[in-house]
């Protein structure tokens, strides 16, 4: 498992990086947000740890960059900044986790396990590809080019902005999408809409690929965004 470590406090990355190497993690460490953001763009990483305020560019700016590419890599914060305005900004821009320092060792092992497990669990989520631009998750399968989906033998109409946000979903089946990178997928040439337009789009896919009996698929996560796929 490889481990990108962003923070400019050497007293931290030393000895934090050690303890990581020890537990089997191979670590690349960077001391400010520009040699990270390069770092993040050349190589393929099982999990991002990154200091929010950075010189260069900051971990937000990091982390708001991978989601606009549609790279799905954890991002765990470590950072002094501990308001709710602080954790919602910070998740909303597409980190997975959040801790606060100064922390417990013990548990931000803990959390870069977690998030390991859950990315490694993420991948390996059944998403059926079929030719011809089609997916399949469970019982929906979605014909992206003509814009329809099936379920149950029923035939569904898209609208184009639901057959994309359907097809972001399936490719990520498993995976937490935060407002800001369904946002980034759905809108990145246009104007940024209000913020109920998401959910709104949200709640008209669910009628139409949700009916009365169906499994639910388009799950909400309180604080942090939408998961596609079975269970909840």
């Amino acid at each position: 498992m490889k481990i990108l470590l962003v923070d400019d406090e050497i007293e931290l990355t030393d000895p934090l990086s050690r303890v990581l190497n020890r537990e089997g993690y191979e670590v690349d460490v960077a001391d400010n947000g520009t040699k990270g953001c390069e770092f993040a763009a050349e190589k393929n990483y099982d999990l991002l740890i990154l200091d929010w305020m950075l010189p260069g560019q900051t971990g937000l700016a990091i982390c708001q960059k991978l989601r606009s590419q549609d790279r799905t890599t954890p991002v765990l914060f470590l950072t002094a900044k501990d308001t709710l305005d602080d954790r919602v900004q910070g998740l909303d821009a597409g980190a997975d986790d959040y801790l606060v320092k100064p922390f417990e060792l013990r548990e931000l092992l803990a959390r870069v396990r977690a998030l390991l497990r859950r990315n490694s669990s993420a991948e390996m989520v059944a998403v059926i590809p079929i030719p011809n631009n089609r997916w399949q998750v469970a019982d929906l399968e979605l014909d992206y080019d003509n814009q329809l989906a099936y379920r149950r033998g029923r035939k569904i109409n898209l609208s184009d902005k639901e057959c994309q946000l359907l097809a972001y979903l399936m490719r990520h089946n498993g995976q937490i999408l935060s407002h800001e990178q369904i946002y980034q997928y759905l809108w990145k040439d246009e104007e940024k809409p209000s913020s109920n337009v998401l959910a709104a789009q949200i709640k008209l896919l669910r009628r139409k690929i949700e009916l009365s009996g169906d499994l639910p698929l388009i799950h909400t996560v309180y604080g942090r965004g939408y998961r596609f796929g079975e269970g909840t």
